[in-house]
């Protein structure tokens, strides 16, 4: 028997922020009993772990050392589109990704 992942945490300033950027791009929704000090988004559909944001009092000062990396489900440039409309950032564009931010900097990728 293996282990499996069942929650990626967050370190962010605002977990109700992170929480609902998230919810929203994966299709999912912040449990009721979120505050800005810790959220939990359940994951979506069948598969994917769930998320936990916690608030911390130190900035983000380098870059990840683990990222998501997300697969659109259409264009990529869809996608990025929709995310940015939901407030992440678009840091770097490739030829077969795009680097993005949460709106608490953390970088994910788009393919």
């Amino acid at each position: 028997m293996y282990s499996f992942i069942k929650t990626v945490t967050f370190d962010c300033a605002d977990a109700l922020v992170a929480a609902r950027f998230w919810a929203a791009a994966l299709g999912s929704n912040v449990d009721e009993d979120s505050t800005c000090d810790k959220a939990y988004v359940e994951a979506a559909g069948w598969g994917g772990p769930n998320m936990w944001f916690n608030r911390v009092t130190e900035p983000k000062v380098a870059k990840n050392r683990i990222h998501l990396d997300l697969r659109a489900p259409g264009l990529v440039a869809d996608e990025v589109a929709r995310l940015a409309e939901l407030g992440a950032t678009v840091l770097r564009v490739g030829k077969d990704l795009t680097v993005m931010a949460d709106p608490e900097g953390n970088e994910f990728c788009v393919e």
